[in-house]
């Protein structure tokens, strides 16, 4: 398989015909929508609820980097007070 995450993400909801005929023609890996989880972060002494968003970077099949972000909004990012960067705590199984 080829490629990287976002790229030709399509949220089924909002296909069009020609689209998704395209899509049928093509290699594509299909998941379920889910939700970002939310968090309760202390900011300036009160709680507030931010989305994480967590990422697995990867080469080759092996896990290089994990990293958790929170945020509020559409998309992450690293301006939202009492969000950015977060501890990730891996678990071996």
């Amino acid at each position: 398989m080829a490629g990287h995450g976002s790229k030709g993400v399509y949220r089924g909801s909002k296909l069009t015909k020609s689209t998704f005929a395209r899509i049928l023609e093509s290699d594509y890996v299909a998941q379920a929508y889910v939700p970002p989880s939310e968090r309760v972060v202390m900011v300036d002494n009160e709680r507030e609820m931010l989305k994480v968003d967590v990422r697995l970077y990867t080469y080759r099949g092996e896990l290089l980097l994990a990293a958790a972000r929170l945020y509020r909004g559409q998309a992450t990012n690293l301006r939202t007070p009492g969000g950015g960067f977060a501890p990730l705590l891996l678990q071996q199984c």
